[in-house]
């Protein structure tokens, strides 16, 4: 199992032997990761498997702590290319907080050095947009695409055609559901009280339902206007999290399907708020904070 040793202004405590990592720790609203900058030269040793490391770095107990690890390296076809990998060692296609957490930190770093950048991802092209106020970071704002509507493409098994308000069977209860993939895939239900709902019981059989080949992430969303709604949410391969960007771009896409609400909306989520936009071009953009938490070495 690796040692984490913090890095200290006078460069005390740096390891002289061994394989080591060097590792920023980011969050997006709470949800937070472990991201290595695979750019410099022997900071990933060659060949380990990623999933196991992800694993093990991401343990809130013997390791750093964290709910996906995450990789810069570069791009033939974009500025920068990113990969996830969550808790539960899977890789992820795309996740909104931590693409904010990204943009943010090859921005500073000078490794990107536009404020709108494109970043390649296993669910295609992202472009963050990074937003200053007197020479300071203050959010970052992130064109999520298209949303994915039809069935089997989210994917989802069943008849042709959109997932709207659809029954779905979990144990002796029936849900409405509507789903939708921003590159990943999510099960958006709507309900009274999200405070009511046993997440940690209905969240993995949503998750590994049998109508969702690939897995998906659930919302459960509750309404207070047309404007703002709360979200909890069980992500694929991680559990509860404190937030999900492309949970709650999902869920606004599901809003205005089941006219619920309008196109832009203020997603309340246990870590903080989000902003989000299905615009009229169809695209989706998403607003929030990005946070650099710590740096250190973590031996391998």
């Amino acid at each position: 199992m690796g040692e984490i040793i913090y890095i200290a202004e006078n460069g005390e405590n740096y390891p002289q032997e061994g394989e080591k990592m060097k590792f920023t720790k980011v969050q997006g609203l709470g949800n937070d990761f472990v991201l290595v900058n695979c750019l410099e030269a022997g900071n990933l040793p060659e060949g380990i498997d990623l999933g196991q490391l992800s694993v093990k770095v991401c343990d809130r107990h013997f390791g750093i702590g964290a709910d996906g690890l995450v990789l810069v390296l570069p791009s033939e076809t974009a500025d920068i290319r990113m990969r996830i990998f969550n808790s539960d060692g899977s890789e992820a296609e795309m996740c909104g907080n931590v693409i904010r957490c990204f943009a943010k930190y090859v921005y500073q770093r000078g490794i990107v050095n536009k404020e709108i950048m494109e970043v390649e991802t296993l669910a295609g092209l992202r472009i963050p947009e990074i937003i200053q106020e007197n020479g300071q970071i203050i959010a970052v704002r992130v064109d999520m695409g298209e949303p994915i509507l039809e069935r089997s493409d989210i994917p989802m098994n069943g008849p042709a055609g959109r997932v709207v308000d659809e029954p779905l069977e979990v144990l002796d209860e029936t849900y409405r559901v509507t789903c939708v993939s921003m590159g990943n895939p999510h099960c958006v239900i709507f309900v009274p009280q999200v405070d009511k709902i046993p997440l940690s019981k209905v969240g993995p059989l949503v998750e590994s339902h049998p109508v969702f080949p690939r897995k998906t992430n659930t919302e459960f969303i509750q309404v207070h206007s047309r404007d703002e709604v709360t979200m909890r949410v069980w992500e694929r391969g991680a559990a509860e999290t404190l937030a999900c960007g492309t949970g709650a771009c999902a869920t606004v896409v599901a809003g205005v399907l089941n006219d619920k609400t309008n196109r832009k909306v203020t997603v309340h989520l246990a870590g903080g708020d989000l902003l989000i936009e299905w615009a009229d071009n169809n695209h989706v953009y998403m607003t929030g904070p990005a946070v650099d938490v710590f740096e250190g070495i973590y031996l391998i």
